[in-house]
């Protein structure tokens, strides 16, 4: 999974409530387009470029796994359902502007967008609030900061910060020690992992299956390879959870895992032979009572198409040839250990219409889908 892009933006508005206009495009961005990581003060400001009404502007940094193209159309988007009208041939009064100033160190130029926005150095409307929470952030081409574009603008204006503030939004999660997101092959497991582990700062724990020699041939040959790829995979899954769970990181507030090792016995369970599995099952309870539990368990339930096509759609060419009935017997083997097990709550969320990647709508739903949970449940014990 790609990591996440810091993009500036710009907004305006000289039409109507414009302070709320400001806000609830705040919201709507957090909601949108990613997470906010610093707000600028909010200045009143002359219209620029045409004769009207005084404006509040305010620059916010955000950080977004949409590309520029992507982004600057959700942008406008937002524009729109805040009752944004674009004129041609000139400036005009608008309830609500939303401006691509910076993205990264993107230089891009086309007929629709360009970036960095070709007039910041132009204007202290922008400047002056980009100053406040990038000052030392270099404009591409020229590698001049913008506090040195601010000190050298021809642009004069008469502009004043106000005593308003505009509110940061923010998604909480409820204190949890230990968190493990299980589901099926390309269930989306160890992406949801990683975009809650940059975002609260937890530790990430992933499952390590790319190094694994066995996967590719049993994959192939499943009668085969089955016991070494399982018995494998149950010595590193045991291994890394000892060492990444012995002591938390000082630096990390959490951890979160892209797997819970009682998967070692729902796999098993499908892929071995009788007197396999039973010495499996005999090695599995000697390691798992040693092992920590998580506080909580989210198991991200899709459909059997879904699952196929996200694994069609990631491209791990030994995954391609993997049919739907043994999908279909790994979901059965999960959902009948969450039925039976005793040890951690569990939360099984259906995500079969969602894509928590593509729509941070959908990101933002599970976690609060899961702080709603572990929240409420926090003062009480595990069933018994």
């Amino acid at each position: 999974m790609k990591t996440p892009a810091i993009t500036y933006l710009g907004l305006g508005s000289n039409e109507g409530k414009k302070f709320d206009y400001l806000q609830n495009a705040v919201y709507a961005v957090h909601k949108k387009i990613g997470r906010i990581l610093l707000i600028s003060p909010v200045y009143t400001t002359p219209a620029w470029g045409f004769e009207g009404n005084p404006f509040l502007n305010a620059c916010i940094k955000v950080e977004t796994y949409f590309g520029p193209e992507t982004l600057l159309h959700k942008l406008q988007a937002i524009e729109h359902s805040y009752g944004r009208v674009r004129k041609t041939g000139g400036y005009a009064n608008r309830t609500l502007d939303l401006d691509i100033l910076l993205y990264e160190d993107t230089i891009l130029q086309t007929p629709k967008l360009q970036v960095p926005h070709p007039r910041i150095a132009e204007r202290r409307f922008v400047l002056q609030p980009l100053a406040d929470i990038a000052d030392e952030v270099t404009l591409p081409k020229t590698r001049k900061t913008i506090s040195e574009l601010l000190a050298k603008t021809s642009d004069k204006s008469d502009i004043r910060r106000t005593s308003k503030a505009l509110d940061r939004p923010s998604t909480l999660l409820p204190p949890i020690n230990f968190l493990a997101i299980e589901g099926n092959i390309g269930a989306g497991k160890t992406s949801l992992a990683q975009m809650i582990s940059h975002d609260f700062n937890a530790k990430l724990i992933t499952e390590r299956y790319k190094d694994n020699p066995f996967l590719p041939k049993f994959y192939k040959n499943r009668s085969r390879y089955a016991f070494p790829l399982e018995m494998s995979f149950l010595a590193d899954r045991y291994q890394q959870m000892l060492e990444d769970t012995a002591q938390f990181d000082l630096f990390n507030d959490f951890a979160v895992s892209d797997y819970d090792v009682y998967k070692s016995l729902i796999f098993a369970r499908v892929t071995l032979q009788e007197e396999e599995k039973q010495l499996y099952k005999k090695l599995f309870g000697i390691m798992y009572k040693n092992l920590p539990k998580p506080d909580l368990y989210v198991y991200l339930y899709q459909n059997t198409e879904r699952l196929l096509q996200n694994i069609k759609k990631r491209g791990r060419s030994y995954e391609q040839s993997i049919p739907p009935d043994y999908l279909e017997s790994i979901q059965k083997g999960y959902l009948e250990f969450i039925k039976n097990q005793h040890f951690f709550k569990v939360k099984i969320i259906d995500i079969s219409e969602l894509d928590f990647v593509a729509r941070r709508e959908d990101y933002l739903y599970l976690l609060e889908t899961i702080s709603a949970f572990y929240g409420r449940d926090s003062h009480k014990s595990p069933k018994t």
